[in-house]
């Protein structure tokens, strides 16, 4: 199974040139959850006919379980794998390939899981969920979302986690802080307005904001225990001859659980404005793109305790975001709990080990014994 779901490309990105369908691999989910007897619907993203969330449930009822996982990648660098990233490549114990750990993985343990069990076995259903684009826009998990479709009472999310669980985790968003000036000849600097020279004022702004926000908040259960901001890209300027006209900061946000996106983006204005006050620049800060936010955790301090109890350790946080307000927003009761190790996700010779997949395999079967085949 595995094999098979890294040959299927299914790179998603803002842009559109290494953008790819998710339709191949979630055609093949949708096969195999078929031959164990699940009620399979492949649902097209609103406005999109590449882009495909799968909704396969066996059992009746509302307070099953449900195991879900993103079907996308992130895109690759090919000249720095030491094999294909398509093919599946297994040395010194490890299983190589562009979404080993995170988190096509987590669909081959999800369906050995499953088919350990009856359908006939069932007292509740069990659902296996893949969403499309995580990694580029959660478009896949707002479609569930604007669906509003009842999915179960508990829910799983694989991404790789190490199989320990992960109860909360930070959010995350990218700001766009441009400064504008006047472009001129570069001999004589009183012909324009250099937009970089603005940027120098706001970049020891945002360091005093940066600073200000994490002496606001603050939590210990998180290895970075504050807000994070850091300085992603910068761009401006087509000429070393032209004053620049305009520059661009990009930044990358990490928000702890209770604090509110359009607050730290009314705080960043603020900041820019004040560090450009008596100049010639104009400005604009505004949110871009994809956001996810930051996940408080589940409520059913039980459904915890079974899965810590499960996986022989205490759950914990992460400083990555998922799915999980998403689902929780449906109603689900929810965790985070895969194979596969964070760190090597989003890099080149992405792997898993085979004994990391199997545990898995066998926790989740704990769970579907558990709250999907014992007595309520």
């Amino acid at each position: 199974m595995l094999r098979q779901l890294i040959a299927a490309p299914s790179v998603s990105s803002p842009d559109v040139r290494f953008d790819q369908s998710n339709r191949a691999v979630v055609e093949l989910l949708a096969e195999w959850a078929e031959e164990l007897g699940f009620d399979t619907r492949v649902e097209p993203l609103p406005g999109s006919t590449d882009k495909a969330n799968l909704i396969a449930t066996r059992g009746h009822g509302e307070d099953g379980l449900v195991l879900s996982g993103h079907t996308d990648t992130v895109p690759y660098d090919a000249e720095r794998w030491t094999s294909d990233p398509f093919e599946l490549t297994e040395r010194t114990g490890k299983l190589f390939g562009l979404g080993t750990s995170d988190m096509k993985g987590f669909f081959a343990a999800a369906l050995h899981a499953i088919a350990r069990f009856r359908p006939e076995d069932l007292a509740r259903p069990i659902t296996l969920l893949g969403t499309a684009d995580e990694e580029s826009t959660m478009d896949g998990a707002r479609a569930l979302v604007e669906a509003g479709e009842r999915l179960g009472r508990y829910a799983i999310i694989g991404e790789p986690t190490g199989l320990r669980p992960i109860r909360k985790h930070k959010g995350v968003f990218y700001v766009e802080i441009t400064v504008r000036g006047r472009a001129g000849h570069a001999s004589n600097p009183a012909l324009g307005v250099n937009a970089i020279d603005g940027l120098q004022r706001v970049l020891p702004a945002l360091e005093a904001w940066r600073k200000a926000i994490g002496a606001r908040h603050r939590d210990t259960e998180f290895e970075v225990p504050t807000p994070t901001l850091s300085f992603g890209r910068v761009k401006g300027g087509d000429s070393p001859n032209r004053i620049c006209a305009e520059c661009t900061l990009d930044v990358d946000i990490r928000l702890l659980p209770g604090m509110e996106r359009s607050a730290v983006v009314a705080e960043l204005r603020d900041a820019v404005a004040e560090a450009l006050e008596g100049g010639a620049w104009q400005h604009d800060v505004r949110a871009t793109g994809a956001h996810a936010d930051a996940f408080g955790g589940p409520s059913d301090e039980g459904f915890q305790r079974t899965v810590e109890t499960l996986c022989g350790c205490s759950a914990g946080t992460a400083l990555f975001g998922t799915e999980a307000p998403y689902l929780a927003e449906l109603g689900l009761q929810t965790l985070v709990l895969g194979a596969g190790d964070i760190a090597v996700a989003h890099q080149p010779d992405e792997y898993v080990t085979m004994e990391a997949i199997e545990r898995a395999t066998d926790v989740y079967a704990g769970l579907i014994q558990r709250f999907c085949i014992e007595p309520a």
